[in-house]
């Protein structure tokens, strides 16, 4: 490791090269007409030859700005540009003493002007809109959308394509305005080319209805929309892709894409056998509707409503195919429709190590399992955007779904005590194949009325599923000790689960001055039905079948969950700032019933107030701060009251309490962020705390067999915060070298109250994780980013016999890449792990280094890339795991070492009218 480190101290040290001539040009601008500072306004300089870039700013609130840089030119143009005003130009001639400017009058621009001139200047504000020009922002030829944003200031775009503005996520990418490819953004950053692009506008995201309506959007995450040259409207790109390697390794994937004005068609395929999605977490995230939920795993893969895309843990097997259509229906009326199908096989083997902690003693679980999965999914979404008149929009998205998957299974688990004798041990063997449909439909009716910002918006989700499943167990479980027991399980069972759901609402806004103040009166209603169904049968050894009806293993009940919640909120907006603050009541039913079991039905009602606050201030185009406060209270779940004992578990008893109440919950976060355009520094910095009272958790007690018995109770005095900062400096040491720094720091701190074998105690953990991520690149050359990331954990237990915990990781990252000789790509992703807290058995350091060689041909249309994957076959997922009652390490199947050869070709035909532009294709990695 030693020489790694080596290596990073050299290349992050001495980088020292000419930088030209420094200078300094200070300023101030006012308004010609009143004499007051102008704030906002884009000064920048151009090179007098060929109107290169150099530098820009933004004059600050008192019209003052400041311009320093390098560069080689004796003369630069200086111009000042700000929406609705002339622009200012002149010619400055540059030394290395500061230069101070007189004061600068700026002269208002008559309509007619404001209509024709297209403006230069590289950054524009426009209220809550920041508009990048992009021909000020140089690239190399063949750029896509994602390098350009990447030279964009205050934007950050990382290896797996998620954008961030100023800290803030970018949730959707539109294209002239409109969705493009359902809002995904990889699909449209990594196959649109930067020579289509006029401008980049980066917004507050908002939904239709709520930017129809002129609510405010949402502030914590932003929109990106990218502003296509008119005569580039219409034409096809897309890429194709196929490889092969060692191990009997392979992948393909193809992606075409239709652009015909308002008119949007795309198919997609992709298959592999190395735990790769075939298109990346981006590109599929949006595109095929609304992500309601979402997950990700550390090998590439990840699940996405349901849907599995490289699926699965252990060695995984997968296949996509999809197609979308985008269209407008007449004026103002957009629809987007999509299939989508998604396969997966996957082998994965486990083991694990688990010291569970008592309150005066400790015991050990060993275990080892082995699963076999196969999934088919099939979905399909569409959605409607209807514009009735200038008053009236209505939105709908119905989606439908159908899975299937199999699952076979096989566990072993034992337990021994502190003397390490053998306290129980079990054999699990399980094939379960599961059937799951559902429907979705989300309805929005908006309705504006006036000029002052009135309306009324009612909306209705429906969702209704039904899952079957068939479950075949076979299972013996050894309890030794003073009471030996044998617990031998060879059975069926049949399951059937259907719910319906339907959450409605009305909101009423009341302006109370126009377009500034309002007052929102809401109601909310919410309705969950379900039916549960398992019949479970022992096998009859006389039949040689399940018939044996077993009814402590069945259950058989439907569960109504309704809720009321009426609401009234008051609501400020104007440039600056924006405010929220509401209250409301919330009255929730629940009731059960159960067939097998009458004596457990119940009926419970609760009462809850609900507080929100929400405040977003901007102190300037440079900064924000945002503050949220909310107050909730959550019911328990129907199976934490029900007092059902659920035996299912031979070595884990649960029942529920019909006394729990529910829990109200303090949640407060803020956020800051800053970028100052002169200097190219960003900050951000973001802080949660919650507190819970009436938390449910569980309550175990365990036996002298560690046979465990487990119920709910409420408890007080849980909390959590968090804190969390970044800052980023980026460097321009010549016109062709940059060095990008960015530290950052987050941790958390909490407590947390649970049982120890029946005795109440508290948790307190403190975790703190600095990160150091260093880029520097030398344009068309050569590219180094160095990181790395450390992980400190301290657990302090309130109970006296349990120890202390403190754990430590490492994490070293190196990322180059090599652009030459020309038409030759050559990358690293080097990663070393070092955990030295994982128990004996268990990898605690790995070095992991993926690399890949390409090589463009086909006039720069086709790429032949060698790729190989953990180049020092040392792939490892050891890991550890701590919580309040105990410490497990684990491991499991891994990818391990292979190469592969393929070959990827991208086409690009957008051209003006229609007219296909032969051999402009371009091809990115």
């Amino acid at each position: 490791m030693n020489k790694y480190l080596c290596i990073l101290a050299c290349l992050c040290a001495c980088i020292s090269f000419s930088q030209g001539t420094t200078f300094k040009i200070s300023g101030k601008i006012i308004i010609e007409d009143d004499q007051t500072p102008l704030e906002s306004a884009t000064i920048y300089l151009e090179t007098l030859k060929d109107s290169t870039l150099i530098t820009y700013t933004i004059s600050d609130k008192n019209g003052e700005f400041v311009l320093d840089n390098s560069t080689y030119e004796d003369s630069l143009n200086l111009t000042i540009s700000y929406v609705g005003f002339e622009s200012y130009s002149r010619v400055v001639n540059i030394s290395k003493d500061p230069i101070t400017l007189n004061t600068i009058q700026l002269k208002t621009a008559n309509l007619l002007e404001e209509v024709v001139i297209r403006s230069r200047a590289p950054i524009t504000i426009k209220k809550d809109t920041l508009e990048f020009n992009v021909a000020s922002f140089k690239t190399k030829k063949d750029a896509n959308v994602e390098d350009l944003l990447k030279e964009l200031p205050g934007v950050e775009v990382d290896e797996d394509g998620s954008i961030k503005v100023n800290g803030k996520s970018v949730s959707q990418i539109y294209v002239n305005s409109k969705p493009f490819f359902g809002n995904d953004p990889t699909i449209t950053t990594r196959n649109l080319t930067k020579e289509l692009i006029e401008k980049v506008q980066i917004t507050d995201t908002k939904s239709k209805a709520e930017a129809f309506s002129g609510e405010k959007g949402d502030g914590d995450t932003k929109t990106i929309n990218l502003t296509i040259k008119e005569e580039n409207n219409k034409g096809v790109f897309g890429r194709v892709s196929a490889g092969s390697g060692t191990g009997k390794r392979y992948e393909y994937a193809g992606l075409v894409n239709i652009f015909d004005n308002e008119k949007r068609f795309s198919v997609l395929a992709g298959g592999n056998n190395i735990n790769s999605s075939g298109f990346s977490f981006g590109e599929i995230r949006k595109m095929f509707g609304g992500v309601r939920s979402m997950s990700m795993s550390g090998n590439n893969s990840f699940v996405i409503d349901g849907r599995s895309f490289g699926g699965g843990q252990g060695i995984t097997t997968s296949k996509t195919a999809g197609a979308n259509y985008a269209d407008e229906l007449g004026k103002d009326n957009d629809f987007s429709g999509d299939y989508f199908y998604s396969g997966s096989q996957s082998s994965n083997a486990t083991k694990s190590q688990r010291e569970n902690i008592l309150p005066t003693s400790r015991y050990f679980t060993n275990s080892a399992s082995n699963s076999d999965n196969s999934t088919d999914s099939h979905s399909a979404n569409m959605s409607f955007d209807i514009k009735v008149d200038s008053t009236f929009m209505v939105n709908v998205r119905p989606s439908f779904r159908l899975s299937n998957s199999n699952t076979t299974y096989e566990r072993q688990e034992s337990s021994r005590d502190e003397n390490d004798v053998l306290t129980n041990q079990s054999e699990t063997a399980s094939f379960v194949e599961n059937v799951g449909k559902n429907f979705s439909n989300n309805l929005s009716l908006t309705k504006r009325f006036g000029s002052k910002g009135a309306f009324v918006r009612m909306y209705a989700n429906v969702d209704v599923n039904d899952a079957t499943s068939e479950d075949f167990l076979n299972s013996e479980t050894n309890i030794y000790g003073d009471n030996p027991e044998d617990i031998i399980r060879k059975q069926f069972t049949d399951g059937d689960t259907k719910s319906n759901n339907l959450n409605t609402g009305v909101t009423y806004r009341l302006p109370l001055e126009a377009k500034k103040w309002f007052l929102d009166f809401r109601y909310r209603f919410g309705s969950n039905n379900r039916k549960n169904v398992r019949s479970t049968f022992n096998f009859d050894t006389d039949t040689q079948a399940y018939e044996d009806f077993n009814t402590e293993l069945s259950t058989d009940f439907t569960n109504k969950n309704q809720s009321h919640s009426p609401n009234i909120r008051l609501v400020y907006n104007d440039d600056k700032m924006s405010f929220r603050i509401g209250s409301g009541y919330t009255n929730r039913s629940i009731e059960n019933s159960d067939r097998l079991r009458p004596e457990l039905s119940l009926k419970q009602s609760f009462d809850f107030l609900d507080l929100d606050a929400n405040m977003n201030y901007r102190f300037n185009p440079k900064s924000s701060v945002r503050f949220n406060y909310d107050f909730d209270n959550d019911a328990p779940s129907i199976s934490q009251l029900q007092p059902f004992q659920d035996v299912s578990d031979p070595l884990n008893t649960v029942t529920g309490n019909p006394d729990l109440r529910p829990s109200k919950e303090h949640r407060l976060n803020f956020g800051y962020n800053n970028f100052d355009f002169q200097k190219r520094t960003g900050f951000y910095m973001y802080g949660n705390i919650n507190f819970v009272n009436d938390k449910v958790v569980s309550k175990t007690t365990v036996d002298e067999n560690f046979v465990r018995n487990t119920t709910y109770t409420n408890v007080d005095g849980n909390y959590y915060m968090s804190l969390g900062s970044s800052m980023s400096k980026d460097f321009k040491i010549d016109s062709l070298q940059t060095v990008k720094v960015r530290f950052g720091l987050s941790g958390n701190m909490g407590e947390q109250v649970n049982f120890n074998n029946g005795i109440e105690y508290a948790t307190k953990s403190t975790r703190v994780y600095p990160n150091l991520d260093i880029t520097y690149a030398w344009k068309k050359l050569f590219e180094i980013r160095p990181n790395y990331r450390l992980s400190f954990t301290k657990t302090r237990y309130e109970l006296d016999d349990l120890d202390d915990r403190n754990f430590v990781s490492h994490n070293l990252g190196i990322q180059t890449a090599t652009f030459f000789p020309d038409k030759l790509e050559w990358r690293n992703d080097i990663n070393y792990m070092y955990n030295p807290n994982v128990a004996r058995g268990f990898q605690n350091s790995a070095w992991f280094w993926n690399a890949t060689l390409a090589y463009s041909v086909l006039k720069d249309n086709g790429t032949i890339t060698l790729k190989v994957y953990d180049l020092l076959n040392q792939n490892t997922n050891a890991q550890r795991t701590t919580t309040e009652n105990f410490i497990q390490d684990s491991e499991s199947t891994v990818l391990e070492q292979y190469f592969m050869l393929s070959f990827s070709w991208k086409f690009n035909s957008l051209g003006p009218k229609g007219e296909s532009r032969g051999g402009d294709m371009h091809f990115m990695m």
